[in-house]
């Protein structure tokens, strides 16, 4: 899988691909570019049933630091109307479910800080190690936004449980590596000179399986997930962000 990719970098080891979000200089803020690019390498995974493992990671000192508001600004600018925004929205929707739904297993190798939309990816990901240094946050309402991007609200809670992520969410308070375990936001945590190692200890045994045996697995455990979902409201997600920060924008021109 070779492309020329601006906001990622992507390595083919064997049956592993390595996807590393690459705008260390943006703290690896999640960009319309970032999202189409994530996409692209989602896709191909779909046809490539050689990758058993993608392991999601980040360049530079953070894993990624959230959305980039100052591309939300530039959307709202340009289209009042919120259009853009929306896309970017269902794009956001529809690389958090590639990344639920991929044949191979995700592994989200996580570090520094991941926030927002860092943690909606992250979570999305079968697996996810954090180094001991990770800080977590869920800043939306500080944002003046609802947590509405890429349907993560319902994956945290089925993932942490309701109570828990009500009060990081309303608090918008920082929690860190230890707490993200106990909530089972991370499985494992270790220093971050061990953060490597502790991925491949998993990646190791996952490239021996049955290749057949492995997807069968993980879209069981897909399944029984979602089994007790009648009606998925996440899909209301790009709509409720952007009719947020369309009237934040608004009140703000006003002012």
């Amino acid at each position: 899988m070779v492309e020329d990719f601006k906001a990622l970098r992507v390595i083919q080891e064997g049956p592993v691909l390595t996807v590393e979000l690459n705008s260390p200089e943006t703290g690896n803020a999640v960009s319309g570019t970032l999202l189409d690019e994530l996409l692209s390498v989602l896709s191909a995974l779909q046809d490539d049933p050689g990758i058993r493992v993608l392991i999601l990671s980040g360049v530079g000192k953070d894993f990624c630091l959230g959305g980039d508001r100052a591309e939300f600004a530039e959307f709202l600018a340009a289209d009042p109307s919120g259009a853009s925004l929306r896309t970017l929205g269902k794009k956001a929707r529809r690389v958090c479910d590639a990344l639920a739904t991929a044949d191979a297993v995700t592994i989200a190798r996580l570090h520094g800080g991941v926030i927002g939309a860092g943690l909606a990816l992250a979570v999305f990901c079968d697996l996810r190690a954090g180094a001991d240094d990770c800080r977590f946050r869920m800043p939306e309402l500080a944002l003046g936004m609802p947590p509405a991007w890429g349907g993560a609200l319902p994956r945290l809670i089925q993932e942490a449980g309701a109570a828990r992520v009500r009060e990081l969410l309303l608090t918008g308070n920082n929690f860190d590596a230890a707490t993200a375990a106990e909530l089972s936001v991370l499985h494992k945590v270790v220093p971050v000179e061990e953060l490597d190692n502790a991925v491949q200890q998993w990646v190791r045994p996952m490239v021996r399986r049955s290749p057949a045996a492995l997807r069968t697995a993980k879209a069981m455990l897909n399944a029984y997930g979602g089994a007790s979902r009648l009606a998925d409201s996440t899909l209301l997600d790009p709509d409720l962000m952007t009719s947020a920060l369309a009237a934040a924008a608004a009140a703000s021109r006003h002012r």
